[in-house]
């Protein structure tokens, strides 16, 4: 075993070059899923009440963006945007960009579909209501409808983080250098540990998913607690 390996590019695994470089490693991961699923819920929330209305001029929309998405592999929307932007924008994107734009666009087709499940597990009768006290539609799904769901959300928001993390392992082909990619660039350098080097990036990603992980089953429990009722 070489454990000594790993704990001389203990800090290249974590943070990259950084501050000598660009940050990298773990720490580029969480800042990619973070960025991701932020971006990722705003246009999410309004792809899932788009989805709900019903002018299908609307609804049209948001549907075909959805289904595409979800039905495309992460790793081909990678290389899709990734080659793409040199053609539309006449410049080629940094990669850190190009895979957060990835992130937010694929992870805001499940945050739609997570947005529409939520407002439609409420009770038909909380809107009306709402619409029973003068208010409009679009004042009761912001002011009743909106609050409710999304707090019975989280749990599954968190899912997605947790989901997020994972994939933005695959960065690393468009040379993101990210953790997947810094671990592989150590066992390149050094050529003598790969075992102890990927197993500690296993470790890495495991308790970061299962610290998230544990989170969502808490606020599970705790939200079971405020479940709308018809």
């Amino acid at each position: 075993m070489q454990w000594n390996v790993v704990w001389d590019n203990l800090d290249y695994l974590l943070i990259g070059s950084y501050p000598e470089g660009p940050l990298g490693g773990i720490a580029l991961s969480i800042v990619l899923s973070l960025g991701g699923i932020l971006g990722a819920f705003w246009l999410g929330l309004a792809l899932g009440l788009m989805r709900l209305s019903k002018r299908w001029l609307v609804r049209l929309p948001a549907v075909l963006f959805i289904e595409i998405i979800r039905g495309t592999p992460l790793l081909l929307l990678l290389f899709w945007f990734y080659f793409l932007a040199p053609v539309v924008l006449g410049q080629t994107l940094p990669e850190v960009e190009c895979a957060l734009i990835t992130f937010v666009v694929f992870t805001s087709a499940y945050i739609a579909e997570i947005v529409r499940a939520g407002v439609l597990a409420l009770p038909q009768g909380q809107m009306e209501a709402a619409r029973g006290t003068g208010l409009t539609k679009l004042q009761a799904m912001r002011f009743v409808i909106l609050p409710q769901a999304l707090r019975n959300m989280i749990p599954s928001f968190v899912n997605q983080f947790v989901s997020l993390t994972k994939d933005t392992s695959l960065a690393y082909v468009i040379g993101v250098a990210e953790l997947t990619r810094a671990a592989v660039q150590v066992n390149n350098r050094t050529l003598s540990a790969p075992m102890e080097i990927y197993f500690t990036i296993l470790v890495m990603y495991f308790l970061i998913c299962y610290a998230l992980t544990s989170a969502s089953r808490r606020l599970e429990k705790q939200m079971k607690r405020y479940q709308a009722r018809g």
